[in-house]
């Protein structure tokens, strides 16, 4: 019996996949939860097998981070991210931190099974429509890819924290409001995981940003 737990924000996705695996004798759901830390207590608590985690999760924690630390505290999970985030720059970073599977949204009922059977036996399962060659390709970059996640927007926010700008000044020279740019760097901090904008600007250093396109053509107001 495999147990099993599934992390989702929207209710009825989140009902709809406990539907479907509970159709399945060798499966057996041991919990849900909407969002990131809810998804690490329950993990701890109920020590699934296998955890569906979604990506996109709007409040609290993302997915990625979630999975980062509920792979440190709870022993032998097996996380699957279950997304409709096909970019390459998503799966890049499942690979980062070691995601055990990656799936779609729209896979069918069958593929969900074989992931899950998959992932607790130890294998590696990431439905994602490329070939073996670009999977391995990613693969061969793993760890070189972090900053890959960020949007160019987010990319040149980064670039010019690294500078000394402050917000008013960053939302001045990129034409958005203060508020955006506050939106911009809680965004990027999570996606990145760090907390110190220390962090970010050594982060940023490392990554070469301060070598971006400093030609980006600035947005509407926002």
């Amino acid at each position: 019996m495999i147990k099993i737990m599934v992390v989702d924000d929207h209710v009825l996705i989140r009902k709809g996949i406990v539907l479907l695996l509970e159709s399945y004798e060798n499966f057996h759901i041991v919990g849900e939860a909407s969002d990131g830390e809810e998804a690490i207590l329950t993990a701890e608590c109920k020590k699934p097998d296998v955890i569906l985690m979604d990506i996109s999760i709007p409040n609290g924690l993302d997915g990625f981070t979630a999975t980062q630390n509920i792979v440190k505290k709870v022993k032998n999970v097996k996380v699957i991210l279950l997304t409709m985030h096909n970019e390459e720059n998503y799966i890049q970073k499942a690979i980062d931190i070691e995601a055990h599977g990656y799936l779609l949204k729209n896979s069918h009922g069958g593929e969900l099974y074989e992931a899950i059977v998959s992932v607790y036996n130890g294998k590696k399962y990431y439905n994602v429509g490329l070939s073996s060659e670009h999977m391995e390709k990613l693969m061969v970059n793993k760890g070189r890819g972090k900053s890959s996640i960020l949007t160019s927007r987010e990319s040149e926010v980064v670039r010019l924290i690294i500078l000394g700008y402050t917000n008013k000044q960053i939302s001045e020279k990129l034409l958005i409001s203060v508020k955006t740019v506050e939106n911009h760097k809680a965004n990027i901090m999570q996606k990145l995981n760090l907390k110190k904008k220390s962090e970010l600007i050594q982060f940023g250093l490392d990554n070469d940003y301060l070598h971006l396109n400093r030609n980006l053509q600035p947005t509407s107001h926002i």
